[in-house]
């Protein structure tokens, strides 16, 4: 009862704004309580164990491309050491040389050193055209010629600044300096492929043409 008795004083004391009972005070005291042993730590987990490594097959060994051969170097053409006379004599005796084909083949020297003032031109026409005939033959055969210029004769052509002489010659009245126009009065003539056998040994290279002499006639 007196348990009762006081909640009813604390009852009226909090409604009245009184002071509590010093009983009940006492029992609104916090209790201490004990202190607790701190928690066990738990134990730390190991590591789980790693899975034991396949070998591996090894790294292959970085090799380093051999460096490419050098290309070979061509052997260097060995110098043509002509003098001046020994091309002289070779250009003569390629000229001579030819100069026998011409004749050999269509009797072109024969032609050039016969007057022909005395001879009619009918006679003259069909000797030429035998001339003709061999000399073209022994051409196509030995030495391949071609136009310098490709336009066809009377044609307009342009002379460039820095042409060579040896291939165009001007003509007329020529003032002034290059690049020119003019009319193409020649095409001109080169050479191409030369095919002329050797000179045998012992062969006099000045002879164009042997006598000829019959035994016997």
């Amino acid at each position: 009862m007196s348990r009762f008795f006081l909640a009813l004083r604390c009852f009226f004391a909090v409604l009245l704004r009184s002071t509590l009972p010093p009983q009940a005070i006492a029992l609104l005291m916090p209790i201490p309580v004990p202190p607790q042993a701190p928690p066990k730590s738990l134990p730390e987990a190991k590591p789980a164990p790693e899975p034991p490594k396949s070998p591996s097959a090894p790294s292959p060994v970085e090799t380093k491309p051999e460096p490419a051969p050098p290309p070979p170097v061509a052997a260097p053409e060995p110098a043509v050491n002509l003098k001046a006379g020994d091309l002289a004599a070779a250009c003569r005796r390629g000229g001579v040389q030819m100069l026998a084909i011409l004749q050999r083949e269509g009797r072109l020297l024969d032609f050039l050193m016969e007057d022909i003032d005395s001879y009619a031109d009918a006679q003259i026409g069909a000797a030429v055209r035998d001339i003709h005939r061999g000399c073209r033959k022994a051409l196509g055969e030995h030495l391949k010629v071609r136009p310098i210029r490709s336009e066809p004769d009377e044609a307009v052509v342009k002379i460039p600044d820095g042409y060579d002489p040896s291939q165009i010659r001007l003509v007329g009245r020529v003032t002034g300096r290059p690049p020119f126009e003019g009319t193409l009065r020649h095409h001109g003539w080169r050479t191409g492929d030369i095919n002329l056998s050797d000179i045998p040994a012992g062969h006099d290279p000045s002879v164009i043409c042997p006598a000829e002499v019959e035994i016997g006639a």
